[in-house]
């Protein structure tokens, strides 16, 4: 969850959010989104566990023609869905650090393919934008609980899955919570 102790700036950039298992949002349910920028002015993340099922060069032939054919697709988020972004990254053992690449051009993005196989690249549709001051209040109403970026699990693990391990991780008692059906009844 939220700590108001913490610095409220750009800390979020380069963390995980995760939805509260009682975010109903359509758009954020369950979802484990991947904070690319968090300024004063604003926050930008993508949503990276709702896979389209698609393959870029599903989408356009010029992803075949560039061999980028076969990264998948996901959801973003809400903001601007007819958008592509291309995004990049590893784990850096030695270093425990993330290695991120956000926002590539198909050039660019065929490069780092080319230059490095450890890369997991995702296309994403769209993305999620926050306005001023709008994260954090959603953090002080513990909408999303903040984690750091688990560069395994999000390169391994997809759907609800990915969020309910990463929940887990970060607070079992909220993990708990995420293996609630949503009716119920149903069970």
């Amino acid at each position: 969850m939220y700590d108001e102790t913490q610095d409220d700036s750009p800390e979020l950039a380069g963390s995980l959010l995760l939805a509260h298992p009682h975010l109903k949002d359509p758009n954020f349910a369950s979802s484990v989104v991947l904070m690319t920028r968090h300024e004063e002015s604003g926050s930008l993340g993508v949503v990276l566990n709702h896979s389209t099922g698609e393959r870029l060069g599903q989408l356009s032939s010029e992803f075949n023609e560039c061999g980028l054919g076969n990264v998948p697709v996901y959801v973003g988020g809400p903001v601007s869905p007819n958008q592509i972004i291309l995004a990049a990254w590893k784990l850096i053992p030695d270093l425990g650090q993330f290695q991120l690449f956000f926002g590539m051009e198909p050039l660019a993005a065929q490069s780092k393919m080319k230059e490095d196989p450890d890369l997991v690249f995702r296309a994403f549709k769209g993305y999620s934008g926050w306005s001023e001051g709008q994260l954090l209040s959603e953090l002080e109403s513990n909408a999303w609980v903040v984690a750091e970026v688990d560069a395994e699990s999000i390169s391994s693990k997809d759907g609800a899955d990915l969020w309910r391990h990463l929940i887990m991780e970060v607070n079992p008692e909220l993990g708990l919570l995420s293996m609630v059906p949503e009716d119920p009844d149903a069970n």
